[in-house]
């Protein structure tokens, strides 16, 4: 055993995070900048409102001019002007009047508030009746009060979602700047696998459907990547070779099965032909001890374990932060969300332990995590889940009602 053989969870996270680095930058149309990476910072280029304008369909007025007005006692105010969305005041507000005016539309110089229209008679050609003062000072948008010329609207490595796109959009930005994808190749490995062109030996029963190569596909499309499924390599060295030369086309590879110590196990062998640089294999993780990581010609190579579990809860803890670095994002892991225990839950004390559970929310407002079922590392199924508990290394028990954290993996719903 090396420094390299069986290290800690956290010192394997780190390693492959330090390995990882930002690719390079590039302009894209902003229609097709949804979930990339900002490459450089955002800045407004003019204050938004542009304008003080109405946040409300009403009138403008003078705070003087409409107090103490109730249902009792209206006051009454001609219509000096109409500003309708798109248009611009005639001039300041007459005092002792009130400007009809839309939503989004400027508010006239001088006014200090917007009745809403549900507090008055509507209004008629030339006058309004005002029934409530309560809006004497509210409903103006100011200038700038969004975002002032020249604020940092967004920051790099911000992953461009809905609202981003819309700041883009407002801030002018018809292209954006965003962090290249990285194009990673998937290559699953093993005798036993069929592609989908192969499946009547499946329905017969002399092989098992490569699931591991497309459930990997997606995950790194899901974390900011640009997938190749590049088939299943066969358990014999020239063919495991033939396509891990494919290194070349692509920023890194993931690999699943053919790490761990079987007679039919060359991924480690033949990565030692091509110069491979070792940085870990085995961690104290469970699933997902038997993993590979090093450097090949200066692209990350993971090599994750075959059982489709382990392949996904390692993708998912190891390789997606990585990737996400590479990605150019600023977050690189999920953030964990604390939960109460539904069960007594149990693990080995000698590793970090990652537990497929589902999320529920109690009467009281706390978020309950059960397990997902049978915990095997062969039930794919099992990770339909909303997340994965962390059973912290150390740790072999935790009781009913404990808090915990928890990986989430997808949306869950109240009483899922």
């Amino acid at each position: 055993m090396n420094s390299a053989d069986w290290i800690s969870y956290e010192e394997a996270y780190a390693r492959g995070l330090e390995a990882a680095t930002a690719l390079a930058t590039e302009t894209v149309p902003l229609t097709e900048a949804l979930g990339r990476a900002l490459a450089k910072p955002i800045l407004a280029r003019v204050p938004h409102p542009p304008w003080d304008n109405s946040a409300m369909d009403g009138f403008a007025v003078y705070e003087r001019d409409v107090l103490g007005a109730t249902e009792e006692t209206p006051i009454a105010l001609p219509i000096s002007q109409e500003i309708p969305a798109g248009k611009f005041p005639q001039g300041p507000l007459e005092k002792g009047s009130a400007a009809r005016v839309m939503t989004g539309a400027p508010v006239p110089e001088g006014a200090t508030g917007v009745i809403r229209i549900e507090h008055t008679d509507g209004g008629t050609d030339n006058k309004v009746l005002i029934f409530n003062d309560a809006d004497k000072k509210r409903h103006i948008r100011l200038t700038g009060e969004d975002t002032p010329a020249g604020a940092t609207l967004l920051q790099t490595g911000e992953e461009i979602g809905s609202a981003a796109t819309g700041l883009l959009a407002m801030a002018g930005f018809s292209h954006v700047d965003v962090v290249r994808q990285p194009r990673v190749g998937v290559l699953a490995n093993g005798d036993e696998l069929a592609g989908f062109e192969d499946y009547a030996e499946v329905l017969s029963g002399k092989k098992i459907m490569n699931s591991n190569g497309y459930a990997l596909a997606a995950q790194l499309e899901l974390a900011g990547a640009a997938p190749t499924i590049l088939g299943i390599a066969r358990d014999n060295p020239k063919d495991l070779r033939r396509y891990l030369l494919e290194y070349k086309n692509f920023d890194a590879l993931v690999s699943a099965a053919g790490v761990s110590v079987g007679d039919h196990d060359y991924v480690k062998s033949v990565l030692d032909e091509l110069g491979f640089e070792r940085s870990f294999w085995r961690v104290q993780m469970r699933p997902g001890s038997a993993t590979l990581f090093g450097n090949l010609s200066n692209r990350p190579f993971w090599g994750v374990p075959g059982n489709p579990v382990s392949a996904l809860v390692t993708f998912e803890v190891l390789v997606r932060p990585a990737i996400r670095k590479m990605a150019g994002y600023a977050r690189h892991t999920r953030r964990l969300i604390r939960c109460r225990t539904a069960e007594e839950i149990r693990g080995p004390e000698n590793v970090v332990t990652f537990l497929r559970v589902q999320i529920a929310e109690e009467g009281s407002g706390h978020l309950i995590a059960r397990l997902a079922g049978a915990q095997g590392s062969g039930i794919l199924t099992s990770m339909l889940s909303d997340g994965l508990l962390v059973l912290p290394e150390g740790t072999s028990s935790v009781k009913k009602g404990e808090s915990v954290q928890v990986m989430p993996l997808r949306e869950w719903a109240k009483n899922a």
